[in-house]
């Protein structure tokens, strides 16, 4: 059921894509979830998050954290629907880095936040960065799961989808000369 709820507010806010994209790990799709469509809608967003939160409400978390840009409106929603604290970690320089006062007890338990999980790249970056701080990451929550090989930690989502990636070697969009688009916000 909730697959068919979810798919249909994809579609509604248009935030299933078609074409050529680059995507932030430098690897291209002929398909992408833009969804900061779906997130410009608190009911949509409520709604789709509600998915997730039933799959994580019986974690032990303390903290809820999502990078800058995608994992922002994500880590708020997740954490006002848990009452739990939601903050985040934004890019600078190109690194990933937690700015604006906010803090990360030793030992607390995080949950990472993202939109969209497709190489798990910016997921393990803030993981790396959390751990760094003494917190004890377990697990991202997101609302499309795309990853196609085991990231190494916990992945609760609204829905998968399995969507098809390439190497820009070998991308057959590429091949066909169809213009690419870059829609996420990671520089490359």
């Amino acid at each position: 059921m909730s697959n068919e709820v979810i798919i249909d507010i994809l579609k509604k806010s248009d935030a299933l894509l078609e074409g050529h994209f680059l995507l932030s790990s430098g690897k291209h799709s002929n398909r992408y979830v833009q969804c900061a469509k779906v997130l410009r809608y608190p009911e949509y967003a409520k709604k789709v998050l509600s998915f997730v939160v039933e799959k994580v409400k019986d974690l032990d978390i303390d903290l809820v954290v999502g990078p800058a840009m995608g994992g922002v409106i994500v880590s708020y929603e997740i954490g006002r629907q848990l009452g739990k604290e939601a903050i985040f970690t934004e890019r600078v320089d190109n690194v990933m880095a937690l700015r604006r006062g906010f803090k990360i007890k030793k030992d607390a338990k995080i949950l990472i936040t993202e939109d969209v999980v497709t190489t798990g790249k910016s997921t393990l970056e803030v993981k790396e960065l959390l751990e760094s701080m003494g917190g004890d990451v377990i697990g991202v929550a997101c609302i499309v799961d795309r990853t196609s090989s085991d990231i190494g930690i916990p992945i609760y989502s609204a829905i998968e989808l399995d969507i098809k990636v390439y190497d820009k070697e070998d991308c057959p969009l590429c091949k066909e000369n169809m213009p690419i688009e870059k829609p996420g916000s990671r520089k490359i």
